[in-house]
């Protein structure tokens, strides 16, 4: 099986590492703006960033604020972010509510016909510590599917999970779904 998956791996990355543009960004341009909103699927496990059925909708939802510069990763088509992060508890006695910013770096895995799958990991400092995240510091970790709409617009479905790597004691993490529409200049 671990055979299987490595070849499958490597047969990916390999078609995909001779991309001539990048999928995230329209042609002939250098920067991004995205906005990303998104509803908590719950606490705990990163394996909540695919497997739906674990999913424990939460009163919690963030918007996010990107603006990315396009780049490549092992000659894969990639992107480097700078976001802003607010993530709103609709109970205020859970105190889980934080502002957030961050630098994380996205690679496009796999793209077809205007369509393009991703992961992406990268460091966030939020303003307050909580009974989820007894830490400011967070990394956050994200699975996404894109499509391209026009040369310069667009959207995508996400998944992300923020967490501190268990640096802390307490690393309940925060796990979320949502879209994002992005514009190309």
């Amino acid at each position: 099986m671990n055979k299987v998956l490595i070849a499958t791996t490597f047969a990916i990355l390999s078609g995909a590492a001779f991309a001539t543009e990048n999928p995230m960004f329209g042609v002939d341009t250098k920067n991004s703006i995205a906005l990303n909103i998104a509803q908590s699927t719950g606490s705990h496990n990163i394996r909540k960033l695919v497997w739906f059925p674990d999913w424990e909708i939460s009163p919690q939802t963030f918007v996010m604020l990107t603006y990315a510069q396009p780049m490549e990763i092992l000659r894969l088509p990639s992107r480097m972010n700078i976001s802003i992060v607010q993530n709103i508890a609709y109970e205020s006695s859970k105190g889980l509510s934080f502002i957030g910013v961050g630098a994380s770096w996205d690679i496009a895995l796999v793209q077809y016909h205007g369509f393009y799958l991703g992961i992406g990991i990268g460091p966030y400092y939020r303003d307050n510590h909580d009974r989820w995240v007894s830490s400011r510091f967070m990394f956050g970790e994200k699975v996404f599917l894109g499509k391209n709409i026009t040369d310069r617009w667009h959207g995508e479905l996400f998944t992300i999970h923020f967490s501190n790597g268990d640096l802390t004691e307490i690393n309940h993490g925060f796990n979320f779904v949502g879209i994002g529409v992005n514009y190309s200049f």
